[in-house]
């Protein structure tokens, strides 16, 4: 379909990604670092989105809408090349100059399994790109003049049985932030050239009152010292909309699509910020979405939102923790490091963001930890505990209990062998 006409909010936006390309990446940094995060992490597709149910060598066909400077696009690409994984991402933008880096960074890396095209996802669906297994939509919604048409436009495209990786902006997370681009509104307007702008929020920051919020909000290091794109992006970005994740759960709603897992899926649960017993079973009571809802509100700190949707009525089975040909495997850290961060306790300290909460493991949860390399079984590391002295009926008590803690924590994921 054609792309709707642009607003002035559309066409500042257009004009910030042209001047100020996000977020800020040299190409020869890709010799010595891979920038990792969710959504679109291989390991987290395989298992949130396709419920590690997926077959290894089906080709997955990919879609990145809105791609920036590439991070989610190199990173997938990086692990699906890899892993020996066949498939092949497309990946979109409407800034030729956000493309000419990203591509930069793909051929530093003799990546060949990624395509980038300048267009914009408000053209979507296109029938020349046909439908994808999984799409990569990160930070790009909340700044779109319709975020329902653009998300409905994503499930159009999305093949039966994908998935789509979604991230925007979370509000509590963000205190300080508004205020300073309500300052901003007032001193650089939105019709002055982005450089002008630019320096009037240099000016801004360089005298930034002590008592000014975004001073004692954490969270947005990256942007404050990520140069001119990281600064630009946060306080001068002609439209920026915040999300509660109840109002995120409605959008995917209104678009024909539901959470198959909100990531981590422990932040989002309010038992680890209430230890009184009291409180505890007052949130029991809540609905699923109320009980997100008060994680949100309690935590305090959560700037974004990630999630990965499925249509509606398709949310694959959970994989069985006690499918003999399961594989456990590690999200990112070794599981040796998951182990070393154990406390005498019996708790893992799990952070999220400037907030670590203990999750509590039970005592065979170092001795199952210690045997995850990705390649044993459930089977291959029941009959090793057992070997040591761990009968298989209480591994069969105790790791599906390790496994429902390490996998909301997404620390520990899992596959098929097949897969």
């Amino acid at each position: 379909m054609p792309e709707p006409e642009a607003d002035g909010a559309d066409l500042g936006l257009a004009a910030q990604y042209e001047a100020y390309p996000y977020p800020e990446r040299d190409p020869r940094d890709e010799a010595r670092r891979l920038v990792v995060g969710s959504p679109s992490h291989l390991r987290e597709i395989d298992h949130w989105v396709f419920g590690a149910a997926r077959p290894a060598d089906r080709p997955l066909r990919v879609l990145v809408a809105g791609c920036g400077t590439g991070d989610a696009a190199i990173m997938l690409a990086t692990q699906m090349q890899r892993a020996g994984r066949p498939g092949h991402l497309i990946c979109i933008d409407r800034s030729e100059r956000a493309l000419g880096i990203a591509r930069a960074r793909a051929a530093a890396r003799g990546l060949d399994n990624v395509t980038f095209q300048r267009r914009s996802l408000l053209e979507l669906p296109a029938p020349d790109l046909a439908q994808f297994d999984y799409i990569d939509c990160c930070g790009v919604l909340h700044h779109l003049p319709d975020p329902p048409a653009a998300l409905r436009a994503l499930e159009r495209s999305l093949a039966p049985g994908g998935g789509i990786g979604l991230m925007v902006y979370a509000p509590h997370g963000r205190t300080g932030v508004y205020m300073l681009q309500d300052a901003l509104a007032l001193l650089a307007p939105a019709g002055e050239p982005p450089p002008v702008r630019l320096d009037t929020a240099r000016r801004v920051m360089r005298h930034l009152p002590a008592t000014a919020w975004l001073r004692a909000n954490a969270n947005f290091a990256d942007h404050l010292t990520g140069g001119d794109a990281g600064l630009y992006d946060l306080l001068l970005n002609p439209r920026d909309a915040a999300y509660g994740i109840a109002d995120v759960l409605a959008l995917l709603d209104g678009a024909g699509l539901e959470a198959a897992a909100l990531m981590e899926p422990s932040r989002y649960d309010p038992d680890l910020l209430l230890p009184d017993p009291r409180l505890r079973a007052a949130a029991a009571g809540l609905a699923p979405v109320q009980q997100a809802a008060l994680a949100e509100s309690l935590a305090g700190n959560m700037n974004t939102h990630v999630v990965y949707a499925v249509r509606a009525g398709a949310v694959p089975p959970a994989p069985d923790p006690l499918a003999p040909d399961l594989v456990p495997l590690a999200r990112e850290l070794p599981a040796s490091e998951i182990l070393r961060q154990i406390g005498p306790d019996g708790t893992l300290a799990v952070s999220f963001g400037q907030l670590t909460v203990p999750v509590p493991l039970p005592p065979q949860a170092r001795a199952i930890l210690a045997l995850i390399d990705g390649q044993r079984t459930v089977a291959d590391i029941a009959e090793a505990l057992a070997g040591r002295g761990i009968p298989r009926a209480r591994f069969e008590t105790v790791w599906p209990e390790t496994y429902r803690a390490l996998s909301r924590a997404n620390r520990v994921l899992a596959r098929t062998v097949e897969s």
